[in-house]
């Protein structure tokens, strides 16, 4: 099925509300408590249960953390609004912290798949960074004080477990509400977004809408960067079905509901699309200034990096100089990884973004048996209308082996399939 997950907060995020509201979408509970359970070692439990916020059924998730744990500087555990002060710069604490590499090595020992573990340590690395930019200091010079390290790694490693279990491979989100005011910390009070927030907010490219009528912090540093970590658009289909909803509850009283809610949806258009038209970019540039070598170079690396296609135009620049345009078509989730490598291995100071809606033929790989060997065949179908085209590094082997010409295999390997095709139907 053609299914996305959609992230609707414009009441907020937090890591405990993302938890509640995957298990509330259905999400197992028992890998969780699983993937979890060697924190019970470090005195970490958690309860679930099912609770309204002013009057709107939910689940809650809270976990619960060691007591003797806890000093002066900390909020009670695991409020809506306190995971921004789970790391600092400095070093002048009597308390226990864990540096990042710390913090990975706990993520390494929970039984978890290699994919949900490298979500986590994502996710992590992306508070780190925004947490560093905040101190002034290097990524490594973070420390997480040791209760909020438990708690961010049960809310994170319990949320990479569960979208791993959901099975989500693509993610909406739109914007997330945010409060307004100053939120205390070990620190002093510190204005909401709080810094760690908006340093995600900006290097992802996260939109917040402010509640200038809520006081208080309802975005944390935990949420975004989850958020950030799992989004792969920004902008909803034009019509959508919803499939499925999850609402996890907060725990802070703003006066309001206080809940994420996640959907399954799914775009009635392209699902029912028999030519499975897709959203896709197309990036372009003018280059007037690079070598051949490096222009092969770049697009080496832009097919490696994902790009479905890159091509060279010659064309004619200002001041009449002789130049290429540079085009790449790339799934819109890849943008920024494009336009790194764009800056990184060409001239340009400058990429053209622009929203493509492609048609294409479905597809499958056959394989076909001739006298000499089998040679793999790609078939495209649209409506009645059917194609066939051998695989180009399949006949080249196969040519290679039998020093038969290219061409001849190939079209041998065209008219096998397609008569193969015809005794099929």
């Amino acid at each position: 099925m053609n299914r996305t997950l959609y992230l609707e907060g414009s009441g907020g995020i937090a890591g405990d509300m993302l938890i509640a509201a995957l298990l509330d979408l259905g999400a197992n509970q028992k890998k969780l408590d699983e993937a979890l359970a060697p924190l019970r070692k470090e005195g970490v439990t958690y309860t679930i249960s099912q609770k309204s916020s002013y009057g709107l059924r939910g689940c809650d998730f809270e976990v619960n953390l060691p007591h003797d744990h806890h000093d002066h500087d900390h909020h009670p555990p695991h409020t809506h609004d306190d995971d921004h002060t789970n790391a600092h710069a400095t070093h002048s604490h009597t308390h226990t912290h864990r540096n990042p590499a710390e913090v990975e090595a706990v993520l390494d020992s929970l039984p978890m798949s290699d994919k949900a573990r490298a979500f986590a340590k994502k996710v992590f690395a992306i508070v780190a960074e925004a947490e560093a930019k905040a101190h002034g200091c290097p990524v490594e010079a973070v420390h997480f004080h040791e209760v909020g390290a438990l708690d961010s790694i049960a809310d994170i490693a319990g949320a990479a477990v569960l979208l791993d279990d959901l099975g989500v491979d693509r993610c909406i989100v739109t914007k997330l509400g945010e409060g307004s005011g100053t939120v205390h910390c070990q620190h002093g009070d510190l204005p909401v977004p709080v810094p760690a927030v908006l340093n995600i907010a900006e290097a992802h490219h996260i939109q917040l809408a402010i509640h200038p009528d809520v006081k208080g912090e309802m975005v944390t540093p935990t949420g975004i960067a989850l958020a950030a970590a799992l989004r792969t658009s920004d902008h909803l289909p034009p019509e959508f079905s919803v499939l499925g909803t999850g609402i996890g509850l907060g725990k802070r009283d703003f006066g309001r509901a206080n809940l994420l809610r996640v959907m399954w949806i799914s775009d009635d258009a392209s699902q029912g699309a028999e030519n499975d038209s897709e959203r896709i970019i197309l990036l372009e540039c003018n280059l007037d200034d690079s070598s051949g070598e490096r222009l092969g170079l770049a697009m080496e690396e832009l097919f490696q990096a994902g790009a479905r296609d890159v091509h060279f135009l010659p064309c004619f620049m200002k001041k009449n100089r002789p130049g290429y345009l540079l085009r790449i078509i790339a799934d819109a989730k890849l943008q920024s990884t494009m336009e790194e490598v764009l800056f990184r291995t060409t001239t340009t100071i400058g990429v053209r973004i622009f929203p493509v809606e492609r048609t294409r033929m479905t597809r499958q790989i056959r394989t076909v048996a001739l006298p000499c060997g089998s040679v793999a065949v790609k078939e495209c179908r649209f409506g009645e209308l059917v194609k066939h085209y051998p695989e180009y590094e399949s006949v080249k082997a196969l040519a290679a082996k039998t020093r038969i010409p290219f061409q001849e295999l190939f079209e041998a390997a065209q008219l096998a399939a397609e008569k193969s095709d015809d005794s099929t139907n």
